[in-house]
C-alpha cells in the first residue's frame, strides 16, 4: 500500500518550470509541459506511421510538424481533461493540486488557453495532405469522450488507446494519402501498447479510485495485472508484425521488431503490481519502447 508521501503528485517540477514566473508556470503545469512522456506517447505513433509509410524519405519535416501537434495537442487534452475533471481530481491525492484543481488557474483562463493550443494544432493541421487532416479531423470526438470514460466503463484505457493511437493513421496517411491495411495493424498494435502502459500508470491510483468510484484497467484485472498487461503487449506486438509483413513480406524485416519486444518483456517480467511508483516507473520506460519501435518502422519503411 502506497502512503500520500510516495505519491508522486502532478505538478511536481524541475528547475525549467522554477524559472517560470508564477502564473505562467501554473498555465505550464496545467499542460503538462512538465511531464514530456505524455506527449512523446502521443508523437511516437505518429511517427511510426510516416516511417513505416516511407516518409523519412520523402519528406522527414513531417516528422518535426508530427512533434510541434502532438506537444500541443497533448497540452490542450490535459488542459481540457482537467476542465471535465477539475472536480474529481480534488479527491485523488496525486490530482488535488493540479492548477484548476487546487485554483491556480481559472476555468475561463482554462478555456482560454485550451484554445490557443488548438490553434497550434491547427497550423500542424493545414500542414497536411487533406485525406490525414480528415482523418485527423476524426479524433476530435473520441478525445471530447474520453475523460467520461472512467466513469462509464471499466477499461477507459481501451478509449485512451483509440486516441494515442490516431497519428498512426494520421502519419502513415499524411505520406500515402489514403487509408491502408498496415495503418489499421499499425493503429491497432499501438491500442494494445497504450492500454498496456496506461494500465501500469493507473497502479498509482487504485486506492484512491476506489473510495470515489473511478473505474480503470489497473482496477480491473486485480491481482493478474501482470498477465493482463502481458497479453496486450502480445498483442501489440503481433499487430505490429502484420503491418510490418504488409510493407515488407521478409522474415528478416520482422527481426527489427525484436529490441521493442525485448522492451515490453522486461517490463512485465520486472514489474511489481503492489508497488504503483515502479508501475510508474514502467510506463515512463515506454517512452525508449516507442523510440525502438520507431527505429523498427524506420528500417523497413526505408528498405521497401
Amino acid at each position: 500500500m502506497n502512503s500520500e508521501s510516495e505519491i508522486v503528485p502532478d505538478t511536481q517540477y524541475g528547475a525549467l518550470m522554477r524559472a517560470l514566473p508564477g502564473k505562467l508556470r501554473a498555465f505550464a503545469l496545467l499542460a503538462r509541459f512538465d511531464r514530456p512522456i505524455g506527449w512523446w506517447l502521443l508523437f511516437w505513433p505518429c511517427a511510426w506511421g510516416v516511417a513505416l509509410a516511407g516518409g523519412l524519405q520523402a519528406d522527414w519535416s513531417l516528422v518535426f510538424w508530427m512533434l510541434l501537434g502532438a506537444i500541443a495537442m497533448r497540452g490542450a487534452g490535459c488542459v481540457y481533461n482537467d476542465i471535465v475533471d477539475r472536480d474529481l481530481d480534488r479527491s485523488v491525492a496525486r490530482t488535488r493540486s493540479r492548477p484548476l484543481a487546487s485554483g491556480a488557474v481559472s476555468l475561463k483562463a482554462a478555456w482560454a488557453w485550451l484554445l490557443l493550443l488548438c490553434l497550434i494544432g491547427l497550423v500542424v493541421l493545414l500542414r497536411l495532405d487533406r485525406v490525414a487532416q480528415f482523418i485527423a479531423l476524426g479524433s476530435l470526438a473520441p478525445v471530447a469522450a474520453y475523460p467520461f470514460m472512467k466513469r462509464i466503463t471499466w477499461w477507459p484505457q481501451v478509449w485512451l488507446g483509440l486516441v494515442f493511437s490516431w497519428g498512426a493513421l494520421v502519419g502513415w496517411a499524411a505520406v500515402r494519402g489514403a487509408v491502408e491495411l498496415p495503418m489499421l495493424l499499425l493503429y491497432a498494435g499501438s491500442i494494445c501498447w497504450v492500454v498496456g502502459y496506461d494500465t501500469l500508470y493507473a497502479l498509482q491510483d487504485r486506492e484512491d479510485d476506489a473510495l470515489i468510484g473511478i473505474r480503470s484497467s489497473a482496477r480491473r484485472m486485480g491481482r493478474h495485472v501482470r498477465a493482463g498487461v502481458s497479453g496486450f503487449y502480445v498483442a501489440a506486438v503481433a499487430l505490429w508484425a502484420g503491418a510490418i509483413w504488409l510493407v515488407r513480406p521478409d522474415w528478416i524485416a520482422l527481426l527489427a521488431l525484436l529490441p521493442a519486444a525485448a522492451h515490453l518483456c522486461w517490463q512485465v517480467a520486472a514489474l511489481d503490481p503492489d508497488d504503483g511508483m515502479d508501475g510508474l516507473i514502467k510506463f515512463r520506460a515506454n517512452r525508449f519502447a516507442g523510440f525502438l519501435m520507431f527505429l523498427a518502422c524506420a528500417a523497413v519503411g526505408s528498405a521497401a
